[in-house]
């Protein structure tokens, strides 16, 4: 019996097949060399307000250091259990770095179990406060995995600036509007390992269940495997397939708070019936911990009141996962 023919999969997991036009491709070398900011910036204006989702390409990203970066994350996840655990993210307490392993962590608790793993790190600090401090890594590290991931974590700090500097632009804002709020701001890189399902598979239990992205930028690298599924404005959840030499770049929940809903953070998922292991790597970028997090004033007039009251960037983060981590429970967001 094939692998297709033996999966059973939910008609509520199916998602269509389509063509990248539907999740469209931006080429950002125009902003990334300064030769037409402006023309980027337009286009991410539309495709924040009715998408929410985009590819890149044409980014600056180094194709061996992204090679090197599947690689390592790859080997990583091959390690025995025992290694893995050690480095539990139990044991960062609220810097949250680390390995999760299986069902460690759930951003859809009320409907869905995610089948994956996770590692998790950040700029390395000797100071512990919530999403900061040491990161956990492999003490076993002949291959410069530690090397490595700095490198491309640093790398993908720099493009992100890049893409939010094209954010404000797209907002009639100037380009450095955003800066002041991002002077240390919460990273998370994170390497990721789907297993392949088969059998029944339903809601209840998937790669990742629904969610958006608490922060404010994510930019996602993802192997050729596929099974990343972005949610429409009819409901409809549409494949958003792997393309050559692009990442795909969503906006989160600050983004949406800034724009007072002008901007929209997509629902998303992994659905991953390919038969084959799926890996990929999503860098998160937010704000300061204390930077606060209120409408702008271009998103908001008297026939547009703000839908929502001021917070700040790390208190809204860290509520997030303190759903997902009993751990926290002991600690407390300052």
């Amino acid at each position: 019996m094939s692998t297709a023919a033996a999966i059973q999969i939910d008609p509520a997991l199916q998602s269509k097949t389509t063509t990248f036009n539907e999740i469209p491709v931006i080429d950002i070398a125009p902003l990334i060399d300064g030769s037409n900011p402006q023309q980027v910036a337009e286009q991410l204006a539309f495709v924040c307000e009715h998408v929410g989702f985009l590819y890149i390409k044409n980014h600056g990203i180094d194709k061996q250091l992204i090679s090197q970066m599947y690689a390592q994350t790859k080997a990583f996840f091959d390690r025995p259990m025992e290694e893995k655990q050690k480095l539990n993210i139990i044991h960062s307490g609220p810097t949250l770095r680390g390995y999760i392993p299986m069902y460690g962590e759930n951003v859809d608790p009320d409907n869905t179990r995610d089948y994956k793993e996770v590692f998790d790190f950040g700029l390395h600090e000797n100071k512990v406060s919530p999403f900061f401090g040491p990161n956990l890594m492999p003490e076993n590290d002949p291959d410069g995995f530690r090397i490595i991931t700095e490198q491309y974590h640093q790398a993908m700090m720099t493009l992100g600036r890049t893409l939010v500097s094209g954010i404000a632009l797209s907002l009639g804002l100037p380009a450095d509007y955003f800066e002041k709020l991002q002077q240390n701001p919460i990273t998370i890189q994170r390497l990721l390992h789907y297993p392949p399902q088969a059998g029944a598979v339903s809601q209840r239990e998937i790669g990742i269940g629904a969610h958006t992205d608490y922060g404010f930028l994510t930019i996602l690298s993802q192997d050729n495997v596929g099974g990343l599924q972005v949610q429409n404005a009819h409901g409809e959840w549409i494949s958003a397939p792997p393309i050559d030499d692009t990442f795909i770049v969503n906006i989160g929940d600050l983004v949406q708070t800034f724009t007072n809903d002008r901007y929209i953070s997509t629902l998303h998922r992994v659905v991953n019936t390919s038969g084959q292991e799926r890996y990929s790597i999503p860098f998160f970028m937010d704000l300061d911990f204390n930077a606060e997090v209120k409408v702008i004033d271009q998103c908001q007039g008297v026939d547009n009141p703000p839908r929502y009251q001021p917070y700040t960037c790390g208190q809204h983060k860290y509520r997030r996962f303190v759903d997902s981590y009993e751990h926290l429970n002991d600690y407390q967001a300052h």
